[in-house]
């Protein structure tokens, strides 16, 4: 059995995703989905940033498109829209402009910076920055970053939680202690964790979260949620098989998902 949800997919608006829309839809209505949400990087805040995320006068355009698609295929899979969106310290006001312009029905709050390091950059210059960085402090200051994202209250879902292993950095101490506070605030704050299937087409070829920290989120109490991460139409629900097997063996029992940026549904697995 495999989650009938999948929270996690792009569009080409974002300048590095392949497939419309329809065909992200299609993909899921094959695969037996009953839900699907479109979740497309929302503008950077503090720079405009093409080729890694929609432009500010994209924003009707996505919200349109993904508004068709619902209407379209209402009869055969329920499709949700929503935004992936970046934490960046000092911006908070821009960002909460952005996810109230609309009524999305989730927004996943996400960390792809450190200072204006974007970590996950797959570019050769900007992995270069990984051979002037102290992998346990980038780590350090990621979960520090998870934990002020989740406090704005803007997010219902944490995108990708421990995403600086995408090139295979691993901290080199214990820090359980960290993900641990972190997984805390979460608690407290309310927000769902998603178990990303991307990473296992990263180099790293490992979900996100690891299954130490996963278990770490559910010993919490932190809610769950789906994604592929899906840049192609190929990738959605890929490897959910394999997400279940990973969210049962951390202890869960059921996933959530969400309408109106509330949860609308608690579901087993």
């Amino acid at each position: 059995m495999i989650p009938f949800a999948d929270y996690h997919m792009h569009t080409p608006l974002c300048g590095h995703a392949v497939g419309s829309p329809e065909e992200y839809v299609k993909q899921a209505v094959r695969l037996g989905l009953k839900e699907m949400g479109f979740s497309d990087h929302a503008p950077m805040v503090h720079k405009p940033m093409p080729g890694i995320t929609m432009a500010m006068d994209e924003l009707p355009q996505y919200n349109a498109l993904i508004e068709d698609v619902r209407s379209r295929y209402a009869a055969q899979i329920d499709v949700k829209i929503a935004l992936e969106s970046d934490f960046l310290p000092g911006y908070e006001s821009k960002t909460k402009a952005i996810i109230d312009s609309y009524p999305y029905d989730y927004i996943i709050g996400s960390v792809h910076f450190i200072d204006d390091w974007a970590f996950d950059d797959p570019d050769p210059k900007v992995k270069e920055y990984w051979k002037i960085h102290d992998v346990n402090d980038v780590y350090r200051k990621y979960y520090g970053l998870l934990r002020q994202s989740a406090k704005t209250g803007f997010f219902q879902i944490i995108g990708h939680c421990d995403l600086p292993k995408k090139f295979g950095a691993r901290p080199s101490v214990d820090l359980t202690d960290e993900i641990k506070a972190t997984a805390k605030v979460f608690k407290e704050t309310g927000v769902a964790v998603e178990i990303n299937t991307a990473g296992l087409r990263k180099p790293i070829s490992e979900m996100y979260p690891a299954p130490h920290c996963l278990k770490i989120y559910c010993e919490a109490g932190v809610p769950l949620t789906f994604g592929s991460d899906a840049h192609d139409p190929k990738d959605v629900g890929r490897d959910f098989d394999k997400a279940v097997d990973l969210a049962r063996s951390a202890g869960y029992s059921e996933y959530l998902t969400f309408k109106n940026k509330k949860v609308e549904k608690r579901i087993k697995i």
